[in-house]
């Protein structure tokens, strides 16, 4: 389960919001206003629809280190959302308190970094196909299937088994997709229609926090992928900034960046 970073530093203290420089990493302001403008400009590219590609990844980057900052500055919460449109804040609310779950979760800095490769995940119109597939065939809400895809790997992007040796886009422990996958772990849309059917199996869509849990035997989990699959359920416009979050590995020097190509140096 790759990390949110919450201590990126800045190049410099933003006090205006510049014009995106889309061949550069975003870097979210160091000062509430600022950090609120940056705020509202993303959340109004994430529902444009003529936003796509790189650019929609460059938006949902700065989303994902906005909620960061956030998190490091917790006092600046309330009045960040606060300035959003009335329509964009329920759903900002429950990413930040999907975010403090995850923290919840603990664990300790990696000494080294991982046996990964990082790709280029789908178009977001492809994966909301795959979890729409996988809604009609076993009534588990699209949503839930893309928070699930977006805690474990980031929409696809981390291709390597975790530290407890889980795999692919949903992140299945070999025995569970021995009972419950068909096709190739690796492939979205046969990871996306496992999961679903694995959630059938343990209870989901009756009982989602006890399928959930099943899923992953930690209540901070079943919290955080509620409250992101609620964000999305309110407004699917959301999927498409977390499409864009990118994959951060916890070092013991702190969040490091894996962009998309990346692999483990030899």
């Amino acid at each position: 389960m790759p990390t949110t970073p919450t201590t990126v530093a800045p190049a410099a203290q933003a006090t205006a919001t510049p014009p995106p420089n889309f061949n550069a990493l975003p870097v979210p302001a160091m000062e509430p206003t600022a950090l609120s403008r940056q705020l509202t400009m993303v959340e109004l590219a994430i529902r444009d629809p003529k936003v796509t590609g790189d650019e929609l990844k460059w938006y949902g980057h700065l989303q994902q280190l906005i909620f960061g900052r956030l998190a490091d500055f917790p006092e600046w919460k309330d009045a960040v959302i606060a300035a959003q449109p009335e329509h964009v804040q329920a759903p900002l609310r429950n990413g930040l308190e999907a975010g403090r779950q995850l923290r919840s979760m603990g664990g300790a800095p990696a000494k080294a970094l991982p046996d990964w490769k990082i790709l280029t995940p789908p178009p977001p119109e492809e994966l909301i196909g795959y979890y729409r597939e996988a809604e009609a065939a076993f009534g588990i809400h699209w949503y839930f299937l893309a928070s699930i895809n977006l805690v474990e790997s980031r929409m696809g992007r981390i291709r390597g088994d975790s530290i407890a040796g889980a795999q692919g886009p949903m992140q299945f422990m070999p025995a569970t997709w021995a009972a419950y996958g068909q096709g190739d772990v690796n492939n979205y849309r046969d990871a996306i229609m496992g999961a679903a059917r694995y959630l059938k199996a343990a209870g989901a869509p009756g009982d989602m926090p006890k399928a959930l849990f099943a899923y992953n035997h930690s209540i901070p989990y079943v919290n955080a992928i509620t409250l992101y699959a609620d964000a999305m359920r309110i407004d699917e416009k959301v999927f498409r900034g977390y499409w864009g979050w990118q994959v951060y590995y916890w070092m013991e020097s702190g969040p490091e960046l894996l962009p998309e190509g990346w692999k483990k140096p030899t």
